[in-house]
């Protein structure tokens, strides 16, 4: 009968080759699994297919050995304890946590409940009073109570009262009328209140993060859907007063008139249109809603009824616009938009219901339980002006060991809330005693428990604990190679000239030219430009003949410098001459991209560069030479050795 140490010792042997056998290498003796290795060889090779090709997976293992190499150097610096990085990883642990930390079946059944919304469209009117502390809440609340009730007894008008009342500026002198809205563009309370009231009726006064409100519903509609639209905007700058907005008026009725002689909208975009941000683009628009822009604006957008009509020119407060619509889409299947719709809602002020759920269970799970009357006590001890001098310490409260509430059978104490607010708000407390530490506390349970739920999501979330490890290893490795590569790179300025002259035959211009790129959406006034140019009109002459208030079109420098010939496909060598310009040439056929180049000086000849001409190319070399260099002495100080039984055990032929 065999020993009991026997046994064991089998038992070790049995054991040790399982794991060796599921080794597929070794780097400076830390093992990684064939488990390992071939998730992140699956994910890495997801779009090509991985084809477990002997040559492919052995390609990726000195790869993926180098890239654990570097992670572990990265923990030997220490890295992860430089603040910069651990608060960047520790920002990322807690945004990956909320997509676990939530009640999922709340958050579809608001996201439901916002698409249901979606359908429909309010028109609303609102009164706002603003309550910007725990001082004035009372006081802001009598005054709308008072409004409201002078509305519902008919002794006021709402239009009346708003323009009169109302502290939001931006709507009140329009009676405070707002527009139509839809789901998702104002805050939850809000939303609730535009909705839960009758077309006609005033609504309770309700409190949201800006104040009290109440609010009218004017009218509901079917939703519009979204829409698509290119634009001509003609400022008028309020410097300019009345006689800025006839001009923009007259302008606008050019356009109209240049459109219905045949001139393509693309055309008058680049001719004539202020926007910068969609001029380039033919004046296109992202698609929008009800409540995203301007309501003059909207109200035409959407009055447009086929693709291709054009609106007649239409006022806002930044000017005329001349409106094309592009197609219209109407609101898409919930299916279709489950997925935004929860991304929305996680940005959204009801994304709290789905925490406070959530939170309600862990805590039930946690067995949570609250000493109330310990917070009173500590309240107590709290001097009531300890608010006003703004240096809250820890400190007087380090003798209170009484529970604020537990978890886990952990007990959380009066003097670790006090340390928790004085680290967190730097002694500097605002608003009223009790407001403010009924505040703090409730965010020192919920930091507890995201805590307490992080920890035990790294043991025992599979998915969670490796994107974790994952992001935190690759934000070790961009400092590492910031610090080895990048930044040294840079800075190595010695090194840097070194590695210049020991390679100076990589870096020659090609034949070329020494000039400036000039553009126009009016090709007419580009060649007249180049016309005055080649006739002896230096440079700065001929722009300030073109550049003039008076003309419409400006001649823009896009590019200044010295280029090879290559890097403008449509000339030929022979088109530059020293002294002149080119002939006017077009970028791809885009319409409004005609250019031409002044040559000051030509090269015909290759000639080499001046570090300072070539230092962008350099730097990027001398990073790439820094790197392989640094990969060969961590090759040196991880010996890789491979598991060829096992590596062999993962071709498939």
């Amino acid at each position: 009968m065999r020993s009991v140490s026997t046994s064991l010792l089998f038992l070790f042997l049995f054991l040790h080759t399982a794991v060796a056998q599921k080794t597929i290498f070794t780097y400076g003796g830390t093992p990684v699994t064939q488990e390992e290795f071939l998730k992140a060889y699956e994910k890495n090779n997801a779009d090509k297919k991985a084809n477990f090709s002997e040559s492919s997976i052995r390609e990726y293992l000195e790869l993926y050995a180098l890239y654990k190499m570097k992670v572990r150097e990265a923990k030997e610096e220490k890295l992860d304890t430089i603040p910069a990085t651990s608060n960047e990883i520790q920002g990322y642990r807690m945004q990956l946590a909320r997509n676990y930390l939530s009640d999922k079946e709340v958050s579809k059944r608001l996201a439901k409940e916002a698409y249901e919304r979606m359908k429909e469209e309010v028109h609303v009117a609102h009164i706002l009073i603003a309550s910007r502390s725990m001082h004035d809440t009372a006081i802001a609340y009598k005054k709308i109570d008072s409004l409201y009730q002078a509305i519902q007894n008919r002794q006021a008008d709402f239009s009346t009262i708003a323009m009169q009342y109302s502290e939001d500026k931006s709507t009140s002198s329009k009676g405070g009328d707002i527009g139509f809205i839809t789901a998702l563009q104002v805050v939850y309370p809000f939303e609730n209140a535009a909705y839960s009231t009758p077309v006609g009726s005033v609504s309770a006064p309700f409190r949201t993060q800006f104040g009290y409100h109440i609010l009218k519903v004017l009218d509901k509609r079917p939703s519009q859907g979204t829409v698509e639209v290119q634009q001509i905007m003609l400022l008028t700058p309020q410097s300019k007063g009345e006689e800025g907005v006839a001009l923009a008026k007259a302008k606008a009725d050019t356009v109209l008139q240049e459109l219905k002689n045949g001139t393509s909208f693309e055309t008058l975009v680049l001719k004539y249109s202020d926007d910068q941000y969609s001029k380039n683009n033919n004046g296109k628009l992202e698609p929008f809603g009800t409540g995203k822009m301007a309501l003059e604006f909207e109200k035409a957008a959407f009055a447009l009824q086929n693709p291709g009509d054009v609106s007649q020119p239409v006022r806002t407060d930044y000017g005329y616009h001349i409106i094309k619509l592009v197609k219209k889409t109407p609101l898409q299947a919930y299916e279709t938009m489950e997925n935004v719709l929860l991304r929305k809602i996680e940005n959204d002020s009801r994304s709290i219901a789905a925490k406070e759920a959530y939170q309600k269970s862990v805590e039930k799970a946690l067995n949570f339980k609250e000493y109330p009357e310990n917070f009173e006590a500590l309240l107590k001890a709290i001097p009531d002006d300890s608010l006003n001098s703004k240096i809250f310490s820890a400190a007087p409260y380090a003798h209170m060991n009484q529970p604020l509430f537990e978890l886990k059978g952990k007990k959380y104490l009066q003097s670790d809330f006090a340390t928790y607010v004085a680290k967190l708000t730097r002694g500097n407390i605002a608003g009223t005693k009790e407001k403010a530490f009924t505040d703090l506390l409730k965010m020192y349970k919920s930091t507890t428990i995201d805590d307490i739920q992080m920890e035990e999501l790294e043991q025992n979330n599979t998915e969670y604990r490796d994107l974790l490890n994952e992001y935190r290893d690759g934000t070790l490795l961009f400092a590492l190679m910031d610090k080895k590569v990048w930044t040294r790179a840079s800075q190595d300025t010695a090194g840097l000239k070194t590695f210049f002259e020991n390679n100076r035959s990589k870096y020659q211009w090609k034949p070329g030219f020494e000039g400036s790129v000039y553009q126009c959406g009016d090709v007419d006034y580009l060649k007249s430009f180049r016309d005055d140019i080649n006739n002896g009109t230096d440079v700065p002459g001929a722009l300030a003949k073109y550049n003039t208030p008076e003309r419409p079109q400006t001649i823009l420098e896009t590019h200044t410098g010295r280029f090879e010939f290559n890097s403008f496909p449509q000339l030929q060598p022979k088109d530059y001459s020293e002294g002149k310009a080119t002939r006017i040439v077009n970028d791809d056929g885009k319409p409004g991209t005609d250019f031409v180049i002044y040559a000051r000086k030509v090269y015909l000849n290759a000639e080499p560069k001046t570090l300072e001409e070539a230092q962008g190319t350099v730097i990027s070399d001398y990073q790439e030479y820094l790197e392989q260099q640094w990969s060969s002495d961590l090759k040196q100080k991880y010996p890789l050795e491979i598991n060829e039984k096992v590596l062999r055990s993962l071709v498939r032929k």
